[in-house]
């Protein structure tokens, strides 16, 4: 068939075959198939859809258009955490090193910031010398001497989400279940995973807004994972408002730290301990689910996990002191004070409005490919749940520029709902999916 045909095809809602799903994928990096019939193929998919059985095939074409890193020297679990986006969202600086203080590797390959969601890179390469640029040898190698690696993806692992990603990117195809799946599962796969856990977020700052979607999504990518043999979880989470106190790259590298140091917002530290446990559970270090979470406790109550992080921080060329002395981090010339302009509780912060703030201010990027300043964020210093009075301070607004400051000091305050009788959330974890 040719790619007109198979777009047609699709158009129609009929479903499409395992060689019309390569067709397009391999053509695509072969010239064969333009970017705007990859383009109209990506609209046809958005509004039509996918089987399962037809977006395992579109994983297996994705997975076979580039390498798969060979992980069988390790002599272990690997197991990954993936997290589909949102703001305030630096559990990957910890989750990783508590699974592998507990005994399981972690071969993590991330991505950077787009849009108001943050980016796990992004976030380690305001640390001073961090690289995050290693190759599928090198990669390998760190997973296997230290238990956990993270880094970005190489050009030779899933090129063809780099290509589709681009053009789902600027056509408003982002938001499409198979398409997603098919985008994170490839990448995984190419990684030498032997499991999967997954922080699928749902609320105002995720790409799923609402939980029947989030639902939608962790469903496709546990079935999808289920039919190409790889174990996975799915823990839905909350993302109404921002996860922690900091939205920025070097201040959620300082709060990750003291997560990891046995503090921290009790948010970050629940939904990172859950997380790990489900990896833990995964690579088999734990008999149970329960187990698991006192491990997971352990290790990061005893200091170990903080090693590990030590580690992993100077193995990837970075400063190991910003674990002791954070002041080596970046840090923003202006903070300006988010002041209340009425008494009462805090009943809400708007995430996105929060996330859209940190944008502004350079801490996120709006096209892929632009630089980001580590420095520049938000701090809340006033959560959910808390008596406020007029005129005292609900954030600090780190920035580089006063009149950026001016601007996000404005969106900040807007994103803030100030009620009464508000009681803060009990639990980010809405629900844990499995694939039984």
């Amino acid at each position: 068939m040719t790619a007109y045909e198979i777009i047609h095809k699709k158009r129609d809602g009929r479903e499409l075959s395992g060689s019309e799903i390569d067709r397009m994928v391999s053509g695509l990096l072969a010239g064969d198939v333009a970017d705007y019939q990859m383009t109209a193929f990506l609209m046809a998919v958005f509004f039509r859809g996918m089987s399962p059985g037809e977006t395992e095939l579109l994983t297996r074409a994705m997975l076979a258009s580039g390498l798969t890193i060979d992980t069988s020297t390790i002599q272990g679990a690997k197991v990954d955490k993936h997290s589909t986006g949102g703001v305030g969202d630096k559990l990957s600086l910890i989750v990783a090193p508590v699974a592998a203080a507990a005994g399981v590797f972690v071969p993590m390959i991330s991505g950077r910031g787009l849009g108001h969601t943050g980016g796990t890179l992004d976030k380690l390469e305001s640390i001073p010398g961090l690289s995050t640029a290693f190759g599928p040898e090198e990669f390998v190698t760190l997973v296997d001497r230290i238990g956990m690696a993270i880094v970005g993806q190489s050009p030779d692992v899933v090129p063809a989400d780099r290509r589709m990603y681009a053009l789902r990117d600027v056509t408003a195809t982002v938001e499409c279940v198979p398409l997603i799946v098919g985008s994170i599962l490839s990448k995984k796969l190419a990684a030498g995973l032997d499991a999967l856990t997954l922080d699928v977020k749902v609320g105002r700052g995720a790409f799923m807004a609402t939980r029947e979607r989030g639902h939608e999504l962790a469903r496709a990518l546990l079935e999808t994972a289920r039919r190409l043999k790889l174990p996975a979880v799915a823990v839905l989470t909350d993302m109404n408002a921002p996860l922690g106190l900091t939205v920025g790259n070097a201040l959620e590298v300082v709060e990750s730290i003291d997560v990891l140091r046995g503090g921290g917002p009790t948010d970050v530290r629940e939904t990172s301990l859950e997380l790990a446990a489900q990896m833990i559970v995964l690579g088999s270090a734990a008999g149970d689910i329960e187990e698991a979470r006192r491990t997971a406790e352990r290790v990061l109550d005893s200091g170990e996990a903080l090693e590990v992080f030590t580690r992993f921080v100077e193995a990837q060329g970075g400063d190991p002191r910003v674990v002791d002395d954070m002041s080596v981090l970046p840090r923003a010339s202006i903070v300006a004070p988010v002041t209340a302009v009425a008494a009462g509780d805090v009943t809400a912060i708007d995430s996105l409005e929060i996330g859209l703030a940190g944008v502004g201010l350079g801490a996120g990027r709006v096209r892929t490919g632009e630089d980001v300043d580590p420095a520049v964020g938000i701090v809340i210093t006033t959560p959910v749940g808390s008596p406020v009075a007029t005129g005292e301070t609900l954030a600090t607004v780190h920035a580089a520029r006063e009149d950026a400051a001016a601007r996000a000091v404005e969106r900040v305050r807007d994103a803030f709902t100030i009620g009464g009788d508000a009681a803060p959330g009990e639990t980010r974890i809405l629900e844990i999916m499995t694939q039984g």
